[in-house]
């Protein structure tokens, strides 16, 4: 009883993260943002998605393990090709996790078994919707060509990433 009541209160303090985020993709089309904020923006979803792709492959089932792993290589992948955009355009690229990602971040790693598993799908749809809706508007309003560019390319593998997301959290429904 006491680890549900303990996955119960991590997923009450993570639900309202996710919902933020799910109301965040829907207005990112709408928000414009600098190159810098972007630049900020990519890079603590490359160093998160990383880190959460870590937690998958060693507390995740089998499913989560092998999603946890293409995120941890394509984000890592793609924070170097950002960190050369960024650099190209004279723009700084955060090298750590900031709080509120780290809060994610470590509610997560409280899980374990089935309640990581349906959490991380959760939080890896609702991250990868706003991410993509960031990603195609940078795509469209960069002021850098580089990071316009940049921003093309990646949304590409995020769209792939979401799509194995929904995936990931109807199987684990």
């Amino acid at each position: 009883m006491k680890g549900i009541s303990a996955a119960a209160i991590i997923l009450a303090l993570v639900a309202p993260a996710a919902f933020a985020r799910q109301h965040q993709a829907k207005e990112a089309g709408k928000v414009s943002m600098t190159d810098q904020q972007f630049v900020d923006f990519a890079a603590q979803t490359d160093m998160t998605e990383a880190n959460l792709g870590q937690a998958a492959q060693d507390k995740g089932g089998q499913a989560a393990k092998d999603y946890g792993q293409l995120l941890r290589s394509d984000h890592t992948s793609d924070y170097t090709q950002l960190s050369d955009a960024a650099k190209k355009a004279g723009l700084t690229v955060p090298t750590a996790i900031d709080a509120a990602h780290n809060r994610m971040i470590d509610a997560l790693n409280k899980l374990k078994g089935t309640a990581f598993d349906r959490q991380f799908a959760r939080e890896m749809v609702t991250g990868h919707e706003h991410a993509v809706a960031v990603y195609r508007k940078e795509a469209q309003d960069a002021q850098s060509p580089d990071l316009k560019t940049y921003a093309r390319q990646a949304v590409v593998t995020l769209e792939g990433h979401l799509s194995n997301a929904r995936q990931l959290e109807k199987s684990k429904g």
